[in-house]
């Protein structure tokens, strides 16, 4: 038999528990948890859930916010992936770290939306735009250095991405997540899973998306120290990539690429790789750079740095470093400012 303490000291008690002032022991958790049907957490984290009335059931506000789901149009879907359009925008001009409280907020609501939409026709828009916006806060995420939080963000992207049945976004969110990998130091490991990125998309593939998942996998197989691999990849980009100046599909806004940007992912990787033909391609894609693209700028400035120290230039390195550096501090990129100190500990 469980005892407990006198109806005059339990009515104390609970207005002890429900101001603060008393911490509620095992003995009466067990029991509280039981009669009011809370779970240990919401028990300890709510100052209000002794006091709170307690309906015999959840089904008014589970309906309540199906309905709100269901409201949720083709419009308001447009109106998600606009929002994430201007953070993507705001991201690569001003950088990641002063977003990050409008981005969670942003995923929170589509993944409230998802969670509650019933039927496929609402839960497919609503799982791409989904996809898009986990898929850019991961990489922001990445940026900022919150490792953990980005490899979830993918995996959130990734899901999304199968709701909607969208293998382009699916094959996108898992080449990005190998980046992570390789950040991490399992670059083998990566080189698998931006392969395993290209079997996801399969020929549901854009051309531009297939060129931009071989110039993925030809910097990850530079960092692994697979330079025949690597260049075999950028030769698939070159061959895939659609010409003209145009950067983006209009059924996948998540990526960029066109020449320039390609002409800097060659570089960059011929860089890893100590090819000397890094460096003309690196001033090419500074010549033609986005001048939007400013957070992007310190990481062709640390590739030109690279090139250059492969070759023993090591004042222009230097130079390169010393602007890089200023645009990292600017954005507030802990990865870029990372890779710039572990460059210059090579000079």
């Amino acid at each position: 038999m469980l005892t407990v303490a006198s109806t005059a000291s339990l009515r104390v008690y609970v207005s002890e528990w429900e101001n603060g002032r008393r911490p509620i022991s095992a003995r009466y958790a067990k029991i509280l948890r039981s009669l009011l049907g809370i779970t240990d957490d919401e028990l300890h984290g709510k100052a209000d859930a002794l006091s709170a009335p307690i309906s015999a059931d959840g089904y008014e506000e589970l309906i309540s916010r199906i309905d709100s789901a269901r409201s949720v149009s083709l419009t308001m879907v447009k109106t998600f992936m606009d929002q994430t359009e201007l953070f993507r925008t705001m991201d690569r001009q001003l950088g990641a770290a002063s977003l990050v409280d409008q981005v969670t907020g942003h995923l929170a609501t589509l993944e409230d939306a998802l969670t509650f939409a019933v039927l496929p026709e609402t839960r497919r828009p609503v799982a791409l735009a989904l996809a898009g916006a986990a898929t850019m806060a991961a990489w922001q995420a990445l940026d900022v250095g919150a490792v953990e939080r980005a490899w979830r963000h993918y995996e959130l992207g990734k899901r999304a991405a199968q709701e909607a049945n969208e293998p382009m976004y699916l094959a996108h969110a898992t080449a990005e997540q190998a980046y992570v990998l390789c950040d991490a130091g399992r670059t083998s490991v990566a080189v698998q899973l931006v392969r395993d990125a290209q079997r996801v998309g399969g020929k549901a593939m854009s051309p531009r998306l297939k060129a931009w998942l071989y110039a993925a996998e030809a910097e990850i197989c530079a960092r692994a120290g697979m330079p025949d691999d690597c260049r075999r990849a950028l030769e698939s980009a070159m061959r895939y990539l659609p010409p003209g100046d145009e950067a983006r599909d209009a059924d996948m806004l998540s990526i960029f690429l066109n020449e320039g940007h390609l002409s800097r992912w060659r570089g960059s990787a011929l860089a890893l790789i100590g090819d000397d033909e890094a460096v003309s391609s690196l001033y090419d894609a500074l010549d033609s750079a986005d001048p939007t693209f400013i957070r992007a700028s310190a990481g062709l400035r640390c590739d030109l740095a690279q090139a250059h120290m492969s070759r023993g230039e090591y004042d222009q390195a230097h130079d390169h470093l010393r602007q890089a550096r200023l645009v990292a501090n600017r954005t507030g990129s802990v990865r870029y400012r990372r890779l710039i100190e572990q460059l210059t500990q090579q000079l």
